[in-house]
């Protein structure tokens, strides 16, 4: 049974109708979930009454008992804003929790605003349930090639060798959106690129890409390798950051221009930031992470540049004055791929060199393979009680240490974000800062199309 609880004026009928444009598949199928919808209306609080929830927590009960169930198990997930977490959680506590089954909460994120708010928070809602009843959802990890990280690194005996300092000159992690904030820019003006996509998404991929191998595939032993890439990255500093802001052009207005944001706003919509993982694998390699709305194409991607070959035998043939280095990419959106980028002879009588792919596409290879989407698979983690890809609260700990004293610094207007036409690869400031952190670009003839 699927219950839809909120304060906004709808029945079950009503809800049935608003979900099923959103549903797939035959129509007996789709009248078959919708009976299983519900919706009942109340408050997340009230501080002239107690249980709030009652009356939620009797028609859950009531479902309950009309299928005979011996174990009756309930996961709630709270769509809401952070700040109502703790009274929700507690009006839970009050109302709704089951008797004979167990109990388990989905919160989203943001967590927080910073270390600060993020423990507040935790703190509200740990007095309430325990680690093991709470389930932090990000939902990047469960996306196919996220998950497919630890499997393509820990089973893999020729990636093993070059997966360290002595092999790769630098790692780039790239979140890049082709629109800006379409109306939401009130909800996102309040925490910025890096709150949103940055500290929470691309750093949880930072650490599948950076961990050692765990012990097994259990999930504290997963959470437990990426708690140490994190302990390892100092906090950011602040000339290791390019932050951006996008200004009208010819795709799109400028995002002041977004009535729901507040006139002079500087919250960054572009952001990036390069950070060290001080450890005996990375250390001395830059980790490039970088988000950015209004840009000029849809990608989520990991790079990792390879060093240059060392006794080139082609200086002859360098596009450039340089060979084009190896890079090793996964891909998550959009149309899902990994792929070798590295260096060919050009068919033919001469000794030109070329960049190639040696690739797995996933539409093609898996073109007749489903592939659940990412909350699909993580809402049933969180009914078989697999934690392995949610955020643990010392991750989220972690986390929050290296990225608040950046964040109070650009809070505080000590950074100012550089404007970037709307539809543009972003402000000239992370190229440059990019640059100095290490990253050679690849400019052979046929990288051209690959350009980013």
């Amino acid at each position: 049974v699927v219950v839809g609880y909120a304060r906004s004026d709808l029945d079950d009928t009503s809800l049935r109708e608003r979900v099923r444009e959103y549903l797939k598949g035959p129509a007996e199928s789709v009248d078959a979930f919708l009976s299983c919808c519900f919706y009942e209306r109340g408050a997340y609080e009230d501080p002239t009454r107690t249980n709030v929830f009652g009356a939620l927590g009797e028609r859950i009960g009531g479902f309950e008992a009309s299928r005979g169930v011996s174990a009756a198990h309930r996961i709630f997930y709270l769509a809401l804003p952070p700040s109502v977490y703790p009274p929700v959680c507690a009006n839970i506590k009050e109302g709704c929790m089951s008797v004979s089954g167990w109990t388990r909460v989905i919160v989203e994120k943001p967590f927080g605003r910073d270390l600060r708010s993020s423990e507040e928070l935790s703190s509200g809602i740990s007095e309430l349930f325990s680690e093991a009843q709470l389930y932090r959802i990000d939902h990047y990890l469960g996306k196919e090639l996220t998950q497919n990280l630890v499997v393509m690194r820990f089973a893999n005996r020729f990636l093993a060798p070059l997966w360290n300092r002595d092999n790769i000159s630098n790692v780039q992690i790239i979140f890049k959106e082709p629109f800006g904030t379409q109306g939401r820019g009130g909800y996102f003006d309040q925490y910025g690129i890096i709150r949103d996509i940055i500290q929470n998404h691309l750093l949880q991929l930072l650490c599948l890409v950076a961990m050692e191998k765990p012990c097994s595939l259990s999930p504290d032993d997963i959470r437990d390798e990426k708690l140490k890439v994190l302990r390892c990255i100092e906090p950011v500093s602040t000339d290791k950051v390019a932050l951006g802001q996008y200004t009208n052009g010819p795709d799109g207005p400028a995002y002041l221009d977004d009535p729901t944001v507040p006139a002079g706003s500087r919250a960054p919509t572009f952001a990036m930031t390069v950070l060290e993982v001080n450890n005996e694998r990375w250390e001395g390699v830059p980790f490039i992470v970088k988000a950015g709305k209004a840009l000029n194409e849809h990608k989520c991607e990991i790079r990792l540049q390879l060093k240059d070959v060392p006794g080139d035998l082609f200086a002859a043939q360098r596009v450039n004055g340089r060979q084009a280095r190896n890079e090793f990419v996964v891909r998550l959106q959009p149309d899902p791929a990994i792929y070798m980028k590295m260096t060919v002879k050009e068919p033919g009588l001469g000794m030109e060199l070329a960049q190639s792919e040696l690739e797995l596409l996933y539409t093609e290879k898996y073109e007749d393979t489903p592939i659940p989407e990412a909350y699909e698979r993580l809402i049933l983690d969180c009914i078989n009680g697999d934690q392995q890809h949610f955020v643990r609260r010392d991750e989220l700990v972690a986390a929050w240490t290296i990225f608040t004293p950046l964040l109070k610094y650009i809070d505080a207007g000590g950074l100012q974000p550089e404007l970037y036409p709307y539809g543009s690869r972003g402000p000239s400031n992370a190229d440059k800062l990019r640059e100095r952190a290490g990253y050679i670009p690849n400019l052979t003839a046929k990288d051209i199309t690959w350009a980013y």
